[in-house]
């Protein structure tokens, strides 16, 4: 659900790091807001209630190029990892562009990466989204620790769409960009007409 900033000649898309809690997708958003330039980006901004946190900051990237002389500017959101916050997810995903899924690789994660990415379905189902048509990108992040499952496990859980995959060290800055470029390119492909993939 793009928004056109006809006066700044610009196209808005907003990017939702969704997964569990602590796995990773606030490491992601803040190692992109370290390594972005300051001119191309707003500030990062945490919406702290006592309970729960939100991050969120746009930038533009310039790699990505334009279309039909518009820039595109991209909004990276995270949502709470805890589904006990499961409205405050649903507010943030309203007109989202794509979603980047953060697993936690470790084995005893599992099953909270499962009921994650269970309850990223029924939220999209809810505001009539198909999860099979908007840009998903897997993340299976933490890949440095002990205790991880393989890609094949972590595949055959979480990857129920094909969606592109990528493994993750967000605390190194390893997959992070990997993972943002493949989700904005997949966003850029659906403004032009194009698939998600």
């Amino acid at each position: 659900m793009s928004f056109i900033n006809y006066n700044a000649k610009e196209i808005h898309c907003k990017v939702v790091y969704y997964g569990p809690s602590l796995g990773g997708k606030t490491t992601n958003l803040q190692h992109v807001y370290a390594k972005s330039q300051p001119d191309q980006k707003s500030s990062l901004m945490n919406l702290n209630t006592e309970t729960e946190r939100t991050l969120f900051f746009d930038f533009l990237p310039l790699e990505l190029g334009e279309i039909r002389g518009f820039r595109t500017r991209f909004h990276l959101y995270t949502v709470p990892g805890q589904v006990v916050y499961d409205a405050s997810r649903k507010l943030i995903l309203k007109g989202l562009d794509g979603v980047i899924f953060v697993a936690d690789s470790q084995r005893e994660r599992m099953e909270e990466n499962i009921e994650a990415m269970n309850n990223l379905k029924t939220n999209l189902d809810q505001q009539g989204y198909n999860i099979r048509e908007i840009p998903l990108i897997m993340q299976y992040n933490k890949r440095d620790l002990g205790n991880v499952a393989s890609l094949a496990e972590l595949r055959k859980a979480l990857n129920l769409y094909n969606s592109p995959e990528f493994e993750a060290k967000a605390h190194e800055g390893v997959g992070v960009f990997e993972s943002l470029n493949s989700v904005s390119k997949s966003i850029i492909n659906v403004l032009k007409g194009g698939n998600t993939l």
